[in-house]
């Protein structure tokens, strides 16, 4: 029901927050470890660049939890 899918939503974590939670949030969501999530954040940094502006997308979308 409502419990179930609430329990499942894409939020910014409190408790394993760094920055602004947004690690922690898609580690709890997908049921990873917030540093594998962190450390996928700085590859994509240091590949691509992208990171930080799929960071910051993600900080404004996802709401806090």
């Amino acid at each position: 029901g409502l419990d179930k899918m609430a329990k499942n939503s894409l939020r910014r974590s409190h408790s394993n927050k760094q920055i602004a939670g947004v690690c922690g949030g898609l580690g709890e969501y997908f049921g990873l470890d917030p540093t594998v999530v962190r450390i996928a954040f700085v590859i994509f940094l240091l590949t691509a660049g992208s990171g930080i502006l799929l960071y910051l997308i993600c900080w404004i979308i996802m709401p806090e939890g």
